[in-house]
């Protein structure tokens, strides 16, 4: 499937994508492979860099779904080089990511953030306003992931939403779409917005996307973010369900 539409004027992204380097259940190749035939334009690979200093974070760097400071080169070589391959043959910008994540037993004090446009390691330690900081002074764009009621329960982080006056100036954009979920809360506020799949497995491709008006460049990708204004959302189409004819003797029950 490739859900291009040519002279359209918009360039179809996806800025949260995660991969085997953390929780993702596709390595890195077969991403850049599936939305490179779906006809995205522009993706950013984001794996989780989870804080060291909670109970917590530690279980899930035990369980070796993240990020560390040691495999961080590893993951930019990768993201360079498969960057290179989706443009040769998909025509596609990749973006190197990250999601710093803090989770924490309450979701009130759970945050995660996307950090875009990155080319070294960020910490998630300290306090989020602490992570936040860094995200600012080391990527090119910051997003408040999944800000309000999330389908999956344990995918709630409110923190930064019942603090968002104290830290929206180290934001840039606000997720009002994620994965099959809207937060009309982001959009009420008139928060600069985006909206992104948090793909984990192959069924998330048809989750939620941003529409960008403006050329296949990465400064001009950066520039229309950072602008934060023109931005649309879009899904793509799914698979079609067939359903069955019910046998005979089931559809006379059913009747």
């Amino acid at each position: 499937m490739d859900v291009r539409r040519d002279g359209c004027g918009m360039l179809i992204a996806d800025f949260h994508i995660h991969t085997t380097w953390s929780d993702g259940k596709l390595s890195m190749p077969e991403v850049i492979d599936l939305f490179g035939r779906a006809g995205h334009d522009v993706i950013a690979i984001t794996d989780h860099i989870v804080n060291t200093d909670s109970i917590v974070g530690k279980v899930t760097h035990r369980f070796g779904l993240t990020l560390t400071e040691r495999t961080f080169p590893a993951y930019l070589e990768e993201v360079e080089r498969e960057r290179k391959r989706a443009w040769d043959e998909y025509r596609m910008l990749v973006l190197a990511g990250c999601e710093l994540t803090q989770n924490a037993i309450t979701r009130r004090n759970s945050a995660h953030v996307l950090a875009i446009g990155i080319d070294h390691f960020i910490s998630a330690n300290g306090s989020v306003e602490d992570m936040l900081t860094r995200a600012k002074e080391n990527a090119q764009i910051v997003v408040a992931c999944h800000p309000n009621e999330m389908s999956d329960w344990y995918a709630n982080t409110f923190y930064l939403w019942n603090r968002r006056d104290e830290v929206r100036d180290l934001i840039d954009l606000w997720e009002v779409a994620c994965r099959w979920d809207v937060f009309p809360h982001v959009s009420r506020a008139r928060f600069p917005f985006i909206g992104n799949s948090d793909f984990h497995q192959e069924a998330h491709l048809y989750a939620w996307k941003t529409l960008l008006p403006c050329e296949k460049s990465e400064r001009a990708v950066f520039r229309t973010l950072k602008h934060g204004h023109g931005l649309a959302l879009t899904r793509l189409p799914g698979p079609q369900i067939v359903t069955e004819p019910l046998p005979a003797a089931l559809a006379a029950i059913a009747g």
